[in-house]
């Protein structure tokens, strides 16, 4: 079984978005609804962290494997400054939660061919919080693209 490997990979996913969403909203705090909003997605990703423990527990984790390994994505580390770096930022951001949901859809369907119950009700709460995340990020993303792209700085 290499479910281990997929929860590795996920555990990691959702530490490096919450890093991210963390950055993102140090580095924009002239955005309040960017800083505290990242704040609060940040929290749903440590709180996602505490609910996949069981099922780590339960199968193990893996973040070593080689061929997940290339999906791991990079953090930020610093952010961009100005309209089109928020945009830049939020992009990243996107990209980061983008995996994460793809992640959680490959543990569905673990769950799914396990029939395991716990693992899916886990996959249910956290995979829906992500796609919040992400739509909230595309709605952003629209709303600071024509002030970003098309006004002059």
């Amino acid at each position: 079984m290499n479910l281990h490997i997929y929860l590795g990979l996920l555990h990691q996913g959702e530490q490096t978005l919450a890093k991210s969403f963390r950055q993102v909203s140090e580095g924009h705090g002239s955005e309040p609804d960017v800083h505290f909003l990242c704040q609060s997605l940040a929290q749903q990703c440590d709180h996602h962290e505490k609910l996949l423990l069981p099922i780590v527990q339960q199968y193990g984790q893996d973040s070593s494997a080689d061929e997940p390994e290339r999906l791991h994505a990079e953090g930020l580390s610093k952010t961009r400054s100005g309209p089109v770096g928020l945009l830049r930022d939020l992009q990243d951001l996107y990209l980061l939660a983008s995996l994460v949901d793809v992640t959680w859809t490959m543990l569905e369907q673990a769950g799914q061919a396990l029939r395991d119950r716990n693992l899916l009700a886990v996959v249910e709460h956290c995979q829906k919080e992500t796609k919040v995340q992400r739509r909230w990020l595309q709605t952003r993303m629209k709303q600071a693209a024509p002030q970003a792209l098309i006004v002059a700085s």
